[in-house]
């Protein structure tokens, strides 16, 4: 019986120190996200952020590709690889699917970058599916943006029209 009551207490403890261990690494994040579908939690493992401009997003929300040449051009090239032009159109303003530009979105959130990150990782109840690695093909988790791609595509997107998003 003693016995019993010591495993009980010890996996009681063990289990205390598991929570507080998944509580603080969840606190370290400043950004949690949430599907566009209905609002619910989005875990994105956080070592898919894996350069310095996806652990920024990661930290604050802020896209710090917003306004850079370079990172731009790649999300153009990435925003047609993906044919995202088949519904979007060429520039991203409309054409089956929704425009992306703004000032008005389909999604009011999508006029922040993350709430546009959220909405692109994860698919919508519109018909676009998740776009995002491991979510994009159910046959290969390897397939789908990267976060650091996505911001890179959000940045090419926000360039052209007339709102940054951070």
């Amino acid at each position: 019986m003693l016995g019993n009551k010591a495993l009980k207490s010890t996996l009681l403890v063990s289990m205390l120190s598991l929570a507080s261990v998944v509580f603080s690494a969840q606190s370290n994040a400043a950004q949690t996200f949430v599907t566009t579908q209905d609002g619910s939690p989005l875990t994105i493992p956080a070592e898919l952020f894996d350069t310095s401009a996806a652990k920024e997003f990661l930290e604050t929300g802020k896209n710090i590709y917003i306004g850079n040449a370079e990172a731009q051009a790649r999300g153009h090239k990435i925003f047609n690889l993906y044919s995202c032009t088949q519904c979007h159109g060429p520039e991203a303003k409309g054409q089956v699917g929704p425009g992306l530009i703004g000032p008005t979105f389909r999604y009011d959130k999508d006029a922040t970058n993350k709430g546009m990150f959220e909405t692109v990782w994860h698919g919508t109840n519109g018909g676009m599916g998740a776009k995002g690695i491991g979510l994009m093909d159910a046959t290969d988790a390897s397939n789908g943006l990267t976060p650091d791609e996505l911001l890179k595509v959000i940045s090419w997107i926000r360039a052209q029209g007339g709102v940054t998003g951070n």
